[in-house]
């Protein structure tokens, strides 16, 4: 078994187990060395090691009715899913060489994904050189902004359409038009936030006079969070974005304050936080969620009416602004496409908001979160949050 460069044992296949299954020459010589990388940033070939190469007949135990096209592809590996969504099995095609996706648990409409086993690893690649801004990227790193996403995502759209005749599979689509969104707004080393969010940034998107900001007198004395303070006089929230509306009619009240003059009647006090006074309501999410920042900290949660709990949602406002930020923009980019991606991969699409979002804020990756606001709302096909 050779040897990959991160010294992990690269996975082969010998010229007699692929006998049965592999006649396309090059994919052939691929398995047989160099062979296939156990992991990527974005895929896993563990199932190979684990189980050899199977059909996707045999691998669903024949309870599909699956054309027998089907039941010959080959299942080679996994697309790496955020925590809690299904892992999509990536098939080949023996005799063509050709990459599909599709779920085991309903196999019979496999999605395009690369043409040939080599260009999907290449794709592998060049994305996780985004990520690390290093290769095609390396001129990007320390620059931020929508010019930088633009140019970072016209590199990895070109990229791709070089290996599949400019058609891009929705998978790496996705990828190129979301994750260079990351580089929208650089690390807020000077104010003790994560991001420096431009105020700019909020009025191109969503429109000069829809940007919430704050004075000195709307805030209560529990926020004593200055960086936090100092946000929300310069660079503000939205009033309206997906799925949040700010309170922008009266001064930002604690919880205790908000459910004691706003909901006293239907809502029992008793089941508030301990430390309600210290929690600064910015608005409220849809589904009865009051969005609160934490006055000491900074750090942004959610408090969950008919549950009574609060939930953790993002670091601080700068990265609860992003957030807001890339869930509109994904929206213009899908109706800039007709729907596109939304329509053909909403999975693959939600899966590359959240591992966008996560890249800059990993409050949903805590191991003590089990359950995440915007993790759950992203997968939430029915509820076309995207």
């Amino acid at each position: 078994m050779s040897t990959t460069d991160t010294g992990v044992p690269a996975i082969t296949l010998t010229e007699a187990e692929l006998d049965r299954y592999v006649t396309h020459a090059p994919t052939r010589g691929l398995l047989t060395a160099p062979g296939l990388p156990t992991d990527t940033h974005l895929l896993t070939f563990s199932p190979l090691r684990t189980h050899g190469l199977r059909t996707l007949g045999d691998a669903t135990d024949g309870p599909f009715r699956l054309a027998e096209e089907l039941r010959s592809r080959l299942v080679i590996g996994e697309l790496l899913s955020p925590a809690g969504m299904e892992r999509e099995s990536i098939l080949l095609d023996g005799d063509t060489g050709e990459i599909t996706t599709a779920y085991l648990f309903d196999p019979s409409d496999p999605r395009p994904f690369a043409p040939s086993l080599d260009t999907l690893l290449r794709f592998a690649a060049v994305t996780e050189e985004l990520a690390g801004l290093r290769g095609r990227f390396s001129s990007l790193p320390g620059q931020y902004g929508s010019k930088t996403v633009t140019e970072a995502s016209r590199r990895l759209l070109t990229l791709f359409e070089e290996g599949t005749d400019g058609e891009v599979p929705p998978y790496w689509k996705a990828a190129a038009l979301i994750r260079p969104l990351s580089l929208i707004a650089g690390p807020g080393t000077a104010f003790g936030l994560t991001l420096d969010v431009p105020a700019r940034l909020l009025d191109q998107e969503f429109g000069h006079g829809r940007v919430a900001r704050f004075e000195e007198v709307d805030f209560p004395a529990t926020l004593t969070h200055e960086p936090t303070r100092r946000f929300l006089r310069e660079t503000g929230l939205p009033e309206e974005a997906v799925l949040f509306h700010a309170d922008t009619d009266v001064p930002l009240p604690t919880l205790t304050e908000y459910f004691t003059g706003e909901r006293a009647d239907d809502y029992p006090l008793d089941d508030l936080p301990a430390h309600s006074d210290h929690l600064i309501r910015l608005g409220y999410l849809v589904e009865d969620n009051s969005l609160v920042v934490d006055g000491r900290t900074g750090a942004v949660l959610t408090f969950s009416e008919p549950e009574a709990t609060l939930y953790p949602l993002n670091t601080d406002v700068s990265t609860l602004a992003f957030t807001l930020w890339l869930l509109h923009h994904e929206r213009t980019i899908d109706e800039h496409l007709g729907h596109e991606l939304t329509t053909d991969a909403y999975d693959q699409l939600a899966a590359a908001m959240i591992q966008t979002l996560t890249s800059i804020d990993p409050t949903g990756l805590h191991p003590d979160i089990h359950w995440h606001y915007w993790t759950e709302l992203f997968q939430d096909e029915a509820g076309g949050v995207l």
